[in-house]
Order: structure tokens, then C-alpha cells, then sequence
């Protein structure tokens, strides 16, 4: 009951991330900056206290007491995963919904599970899996085999990227994707889908503030959301510097007062967007607690968004027009993916 209470709640989770960049697209007259730091506001700084409020009330007695290398490594490692999620948003903007969570997400995936044994290298703790542990058992091995594995299939889906930009005028592409740019954003999801694995030692840094939040006699399966209130805050760092800049360059900060735009209905779409993303990380800490196996869980969570992602690039029609040839290119470039995700989670699996 438990493992199956863990997909659940990682299905959910996976849902919400493969589908939080849909109502981004209701956003009208507004540059991509100004909904993306809107919706941000709600994912990184209002959604996750009030979480934590319902869930753990006492979560800022419990910040308030960790070490500060507690908080700076969870903190720190929000900041990258802040990078990664700034460029995720780009990666989408560029690729679409299907290839750039596919290229982005495998990534992810693959180096979610080997940041924080590379960590535990540098900096050992007792009980923690080192990289040269991996290298030294099967099952970190078999880990290693399934991030190769994964590098190759986003090279297939890669491909399918490229026929499809022959295939297709740009004219047509625009018509699903309005900002289609094939090498662009391929080297942007590559970017973003390393950096984004840093969530996932992110809630390993914040481990200690969980356990606390146990101990404190609250219910395990909210424990993670005290960890999201610091990791959001380095997210939100980091897009608001970048988000920022691009106001004042673009000029978008007039885009608020912008007589001219639907405010009303896009701020209900960019929060919309915003509660959507978070919502990914409050079931992916639900399901982590059943699961118990941090690698495991991120690995099961990453595979749900893909496939939600790509059911939304069907939706959307993002291949139509396509040939036979591309379309199973693309099929056999995410298939690949999958099935690399599960051999990394089988890895992980092998005590």
C-alpha cells in the first residue's frame, strides 16, 4: 500500500509539472518575462509558506533553528535548480511542450540521481553513496549505463527536432510554437535539465529540516514541504535578477499597466501557472515519504512529466504535419528516455 500510495502521489506531482506551462499559453500581450516572473511569485514565494503553514505550522520555528550549513547548501542548491527552471521555461518556449520536456527532463533525470553522490564524494558523510561507491557496485553502475542510455535518446529526439524543423515551414511550426528555434533550444534544455537536477539534492540538503519537522510529531508526508520554503527562495533569486533585467531591456515592465492586455485574465493564468508548478514538488514530497528512496522517487516523478508533456504536445498538435519517419523518430527518442529513467531507478534500487 505503500509504494502504491508513493506513484500515486508522484503521478499527481508529474501531472501538475507536465501541465503547469499550459495556461502560460492563455497569457495575451504580455513578453514571456513579465507572465513567467508572475507565476513565479506563486511557485516560489507565496504557494510554498502557505503549504507549510496547513501542513507543519511551526516550520519557521524549525528554519529558524537549523545550522546554517543547512540553509546554505539547501538555499545554494535552490539557486542552480532556479537557473535550471529559468531556462526549462525558455527550453519550452523554444521547442514546445513535447521535445523540449523530453530533452530537458532527461537530463534531469539522469543527473538527478548522480548530483548528490558526486556531493557525497567531495564531502563525505557517514551512510551517504559516494560516486566512486557507484562505480564500485552493480547497481551504481547500472546507474551510469542508464545516463548514457539517456544522452542517447535525447539525441534521437534531438534528430526528430531536426526533421521536423525540414519537414515543416516555420510558418506552420509558429502555428503550435510560436517561437520555434530548434538549435537554441536544445542547447537551452541541455542547460536547463542538468541545473534542474539540483532540486533533487535540494531536498537532500534540506533532509535535516524534514527529520525535524518528524520529530516535532508532524505527519511525514508533508516533512519535505519546510525544505521547499528555502530551495523556492533561491529559485526565486535567481529569476527575479534575470526576469528583471529583461524588463528594463525589453521595456516589458510597462506590461502591467498595459491598458491594452487582458490584466485580469492574465494574472489568473500566470498564477494558475505558477500554483500548477509548485504543486509538482508538495506530491513529489508526499510521495518521496512513502517511497523512502530519494533517487528512486525523482526517477518515477521525471518519467510522469515526460509522458503528461508529450500528451500535451498531441493536444496540441506540435508534430501534425509531420512524416511517418519523424513521428517514430521522436516515439523511439522518448521511448528511450523512458527506459533509461527505469534502469536508473532499478540501479538505485539495488541495495
Amino acid at each position: 500500500m505503500q509504494v502504491l500510495s508513493g506513484i500515486i502521489y508522484h503521478s499527481l506531482g508529474g501531472f501538475a509539472s507536465g501541465s503547469f506551462y499550459m495556461p502560460y499559453n492563455k497569457v495575451r500581450r504580455w513578453k514571456w518575462e513579465t507572465y513567467w516572473i508572475i507565476g513565479g511569485l506563486f511557485s516560489w514565494l507565496i504557494v510554498p509558506p502557505i503549504a507549510a503553514y496547513y501542513t507543519l505550522p511551526g516550520f519557521t520555528q524549525i528554519i529558524s533553528s537549523a545550522s546554517g550549513q543547512t540553509i546554505f547548501f539547501t538555499f545554494l542548491m535552490g539557486l542552480l535548480w532556479g537557473i535550471g527552471g529559468l531556462t526549462y521555461g525558455l527550453g519550452v518556449r523554444y521547442l514546445g511542450m513535447s521535445l523540449g520536456n523530453s530533452v530537458s527532463l532527461g537530463f534531469c533525470a539522469a543527473f538527478g540521481a548522480i548530483v548528490p553522490p558526486v556531493y557525497y564524494n567531495i564531502f563525505p558523510e557517514e551512510g551517504k553513496i559516494t560516486f566512486t561507491g557507484m562505480l564500485a557496485h552493480p547497481g551504481g553502475r547500472l546507474v551510469l549505463i542508464g545516463v548514457l542510455i539517456c544522452i542517447v535518446g535525447i539525441a534521437v529526439s534531438g534528430m526528430a527536432g531536426m526533421l521536423k524543423e525540414k519537414e515543416i515551414s516555420s510558418e506552420e511550426s509558429k502555428k503550435s510554437i510560436a517561437e520555434f528555434a530548434l538549435a537554441k533550444g536544445l542547447i537551452i534544455a541541455i542547460f536547463s535539465g542538468i541545473l534542474s537536477s539540483f532540486m533533487n539534492f535540494g531536498i537532500e540538503a534540506g533532509k535535516p529540516m524534514a527529520e525535524a519537522a518528524i520529530t516535532a510529531g508532524y505527519n511525514p508526508l508533508f516533512a519535505n514541504n519546510v525544505s521547499y520554503v528555502i530551495i523556492m527562495w533561491g529559485g526565486l533569486t535567481t529569476n527575479f535578477i534575470w526576469t528583471s533585467i529583461l524588463s528594463i531591456k525589453n521595456g516589458s515592465y510597462r506590461d502591467l499597466t498595459d491598458r491594452s492586455a487582458p490584466r485580469a485574465k492574465n494574472l489568473f493564468f500566470s498564477a494558475l501557472a505558477g500554483t500548477t508548478w509548485y504543486m509538482q514538488f508538495f506530491f513529489y514530497g508526499m510521495g518521496e515519504s512513502k517511497l523512502g528512496n530519494g533517487a528512486s522517487s525523482w526517477i518515477l516523478h521525471m518519467s510522469t512529466i515526460i509522458l503528461t508533456a508529450n500528451m500535451w504536445g498531441v493536444v496540441r498538435k506540435e508534430w501534425h504535419g509531420t512524416s511517418l519517419k519523424t513521428k517514430l523518430t521522436f516515439i523511439l527518442g522518448i521511448s528511450v528516455i523512458l527506459g533509461s529513467i527505469f534502469l536508473v531507478g532499478i540501479g538505485n534500487s539495488v541495495k
